[in-house]
């Protein structure tokens, strides 16, 4: 259970051991086995410490070497039944003295027992608890640490070496430090290290919430998306329970409703109008034996009845009315076995044997619930004790199937999920889980005739890789995903193959999946690192292996919606000013979402002979030509393009994307391109963007550029671009907006080409003054006519820009074009509203000066040819145009 090393002999090593037992009943918390032992030489030997420790069993140890004085050891003993005791020693373990009757948390030592001793300290002790205990006496007394404002359930220390006020404490909260040795805490935010057991997604509009229950942070809700420019941020996020979280249920048609639970079977349904929370648990009757709830009991909201929910002790409970009053719809469907006279150990144990079953889940339980969207009354209950029972009546009758009657399944094994298939009522899904018997493989098996048959749709999933939940496209029957130990799977085929999904999924359990079914969204419940959705997977249902094989393939996107994005802590920064610290999770990409397939890289000639030569390095390497590697230089990269078009065939954007085989994302902000002029020298301008597109129909088409040549590769398909919502004021009507829209693009293209043309033709003007100094002429006409043009030029210069004087200093000029355009889009370029009377008139300035300047520049300029030409004439050198 710990280790610590001698800080002035790395060979000297201490060891505590911990013989516990567990099965999925019981658990015992010590055993003949346990110990304190020494090694002097690195671990090749080791000696038991027995003088003063304790002569009957122990259970978990927690070791701490004194760093001022590594001779003295402590040891936090678990002695009987969640007590414990404190032991020093003050020579390297030869003997040992007890200290103090420390006891670990209400949960018991078995959840912690770590013990620290502080480097700056001597005899400081920390003992990880609930409550943090502290000794500063080595270990005779011991007060609670001051943990205001901060999560309880401490596990992990560290002490920064320069700084004796300073500690790292991790809990089951997320970590916290204090500068101030524990007076106060700073919590850091943004980690999203939760652990979630179950999820559930409701349907609200426009964006759907999650909800999640966690390893001791509650039960959970957010959003899956926002409509502002941050994202999701913890102030999106709400406690909706307390406790431990499990299991949570949404009503379907009706988001304002949910259910929570905590630890075994404590259920409430919560009103988010109000946030006001009912308990809801069934109880037993008069006379009645307890109800046994699992640590994660089972709710299930019937996809006959919305109001109808289903819940699991060691027998079923239907209620028609949200939970105000519930029936029993069978009898015990468990074993119901007394735990404490199963085999543990290889035999019954006595009753004086350290039994803790206080922070355990209940046996003899109901872990699963499934009703059959397509028969009602047909319903699935599965055990933590190896049963599945079945019912087609709504529960007057029910039939029993052992789990070890199961193609290769043990009769131990744990029911973690049973599925109603969504098409089929004679078909259900079942995940098992046999791991607290040393046994990880995946158990995921079919069966088409109500559980009277059945067959493994495991495929290939790796072994030791055990199966938590399941779901089934609600489209394609054949399409299904499965949440393991080690990530997520899909099968196209209905459990023959199985792949796993990547796109930055982590390699962690994942505990529950959830299908929001409006959107086509997967959604995972991690153990350790948050939600994780797969956004719009649809294109898995039209993957085929025909598509595989051709060149490339795009896939009908879903709709996208239309809105500007909010500011909530900024206009434009992912965190505004709020420092690193803020935690925000991305929503997904505005606008529309493409999603297309490439067999095959597209490669340059000189990937392709560089491939080439890879393929023979052992070989004499062939010069290819000295034409081949000059085109190779000159050679354009490929490009794979999508190009949107609008309902009237009028090309709106290209979007670049990947080259690299397989599956890419892209997406389309649903704006048009930057309209303003490109000049020849950068003028690093590339996030300019024009203004959005207005809804409607759109279609998309994927091509491929290659030499110059470009190739239809897929498409058209078609996609909506949807309003989100509507302000509270009328604005104007959405064809004039976007009318408005196009036109500012117009002029501000208008008015950086002439702002080019502008630059230069007066850097022409100060080449040409140069030229003059070298022409064969004599000063005068020449000199004063360029004089002229100059003036000119300068002229329609401050009309365009304002005058250069007076930016100098921070004066203010008459309004010019660039100030007009600049105002017009601050009123445009967030809001949908449209153009006011202002913006209007604006506008009307801005294209008649725009004519003026332009009639006046190009007369300028025509004059400043005619200059050049007598300058030619004159012997005066070549001027660059």
């Amino acid at each position: 259970t710990d280790i610590v090393i001698d800080p002035r002999d790395p060979n000297r090593l201490y060891a505590a051991t911990w013989q516990r037992h567990r099965t999925v009943a019981a658990y015992m918390g010590g055993g003949p086995g346990s110990g304190i032992y020494r090694s002097d030489d690195g671990g090749d030997t080791w000696e038991a410490l027995k003088e003063g420790l304790p002569k009957s069993w122990m259970g978990k140890i927690g070791l701490a070497i004194s760093p001022q004085q590594p001779d003295i050891l402590y040891a936090a003993i678990e002695l009987d039944r969640r007590t414990g005791a404190v032991y020093r020693s003050a020579n390297r373990g030869a003997t040992w003295e007890k200290r103090s009757d420390a006891v670990s948390g209400a949960t018991g030592p078995h959840y912690y027992q770590e013990l620290y001793a502080s480097p700056h300290h001597f005899e400081r002790l920390y003992l990880v608890d609930v409550r943090m205990q502290i000794s500063n006496d080595g270990g005779k007394t011991f007060t609670r640490m001051h943990e205001a404002h901060k999560h309880s359930d401490n596990h992990a220390i560290a002490f920064k070496k320069n700084d004796p006020n300073y500690l790292l404490v991790g809990t089951d909260g997320g970590l916290y430090e204090t500068f101030d040795l524990t007076k106060n805490w700073r919590y850091i935010e943004n980690l999203p290290v939760t652990q979630f057991y179950k999820l559930a997604v409701d349907d609200a509009e426009p964006f759907y919430n999650i909800y999640g229950g966690t390893q001791d942070n509650s039960t959970q809700g957010g959003p899956s998306r926002t409509d502002n420019v941050q994202g999701i941020q913890n102030s999106d996020w709400k406690i909706v329970l307390n406790w431990d979280g499990h299991q949570p249920a949404t009503e379907p048609g009706n988001p304002d409703i949910m259910y929570a639970e905590r630890q075994e079977g404590a259920l409430s349904r919560v009103d988010l109008t109000t946030g006001e929370v009912v308990d809801i648990q069934p109880q037993a009757g008069a006379n009645e034996p307890p109800e046994r709830f699992n640590w994660d009991s089972p709710i299930l909201v019937s996809p006959h009845a919305p109001t109808r929910i289903y819940f699991a002790s060691q027998r079923v409970w239907r209620s028609d009315n949200r939970g105000d009053r519930w029936t029993a719809i069978s009898e015990d469907l468990t074993r119901n076995e007394e735990r404490i006279e199963l085999p543990i150990m290889g035999k019954k144990q006595s009753w004086d044997a350290p039994w803790d079953f206080y922070a355990m889940s209940n046996y003899n339980t109901i872990t699963s619930l499934a009703e059959s969207p397509k028969q009602e009354g047909l319903i699935y209950a599965g055990t933590d004790d190896g049963i599945i029972q079945v019912t087609e009546d709504g529960g007057a009758n029910w039939r029993k199937i052992e789990t070890g009657s199961l193609p290769g399944v043990p009769a131990t094994a744990f029911v973690n999920d049973i599925k109603a298939d969504l098409f089929d009522a004679n078909t259900v899904y079942v995940a098992l889980d046999n791991h607290k018997y040393g046994d990880f493989t995946p158990y995921l098996l079919k069966s088409r005739d109500k559980g009277r048959t059945w067959k493994s749709i495991r495929g290939n999933l790796p072994d030791r890789t055990l199966v938590w939940r399941m779901v089934q496209d609600h489209v394609k029957p054949e399409l299904l995903f499965a949440a393991t130990e080690f990530g997520i799977y899909t099968s196209l085929n209905d459990g023959i193959k199985w792949i796993k999904l990547n796109g930055g999924i982590p390699t962690i359990s994942f505990r529950d999946l959830a299908i929001q079914k409006r959107e086509n969204d997967l959604v995972g419940a991690s153990f350790g690192r948050g939600f994780f959705v797969l956004d719009d997977y649809s294109p898995l249902r039209e993957i085929t292996d025909a598509q595989l094989k051709q060149e490339a393939q795009l896939f009908t996107p879903r709709d996208a919606w239309w809105y500007i994005p909010r500011p909530d802590i900024s206009f434009d920064e992912e965190k505004g000013s709020l420092g690193a610290s803020h935690y925000v999770a991305p929503n997904p990409p505005f606008g529309a979402v493409f999603t297309y397939y490439l067999k095959d890289k597209l490669k340059t000639a000189r990937e392709k002979r560089r491939a080439l030569e890879k393929k023979n390095k052992d070989q004499d390497i062939t010069f290819p030509g000295w034409e081949a590697v000059d085109a190779e230089r000159t050679e354009h990269q490929p490009k794979i393009l999508i190009t949107i078009t609008n309902d009237e065939g009028k090309v709106v954007r290209k979007i670049e994307g990947p080259v690299k085989a397989g599956f890419h994302r892209i997406s389309w902000d649903l704006r048009y391109p930057a309209p303003e002029a490109i000049a020849l020298k950068s003028t690093n301008n590339d996030n300019v963007q024009g203004f959005m597109a207005p809804p409607g129909k759109y279609t998309a088409s994927l091509s491929k550029i290659v030499n110059g040549q470009a190739t239809p590769l897929s498409g058209p398909v078609q996609f909506t671009v949807k309003p989100l919502r509507e302000g509270a004021l009328k604005g104007a009507p959405i064809a004039e907006v976007a009318a408005f829209w196009r036109n500012y693009e117009n002029q501000s293209a208008r008015a950086s080409m002439l702002s080019i043309d502008m630059r230069k033709a007066l850097k022409r003007v100060a080449a040409m003054q140069k030229a003059i100094s070298r022409a064969h002429s004599t000063p005068g006409n020449l000199d004063a006519r360029l004089h002229d043009i100059h003036q000119e030029l300068e002229t329609i210069n401050r009309t365009l820009n304002g005058n250069p004087s007076r930016q100098q200093v921070g004066e203010k000029n008459v309004a010019t074009i660039s100030d007009r355009m600049f105002n017009i889009y601050l009123g445009i370029g967030n809001a949908t509203y449209g153009p006011t009377e202002t913006h209007k008139e604006s506008m009307r300035i801005i294209e008649n000066q725009l004519t003026a300047i332009s009639g006046k520049l190009a007369q300028a300029k025509s004059k400043l040819d005619t200059l050049y030409k007598a300058l030619i004439d004159a012997g005066a050198p070549y001027v660059e145009d």
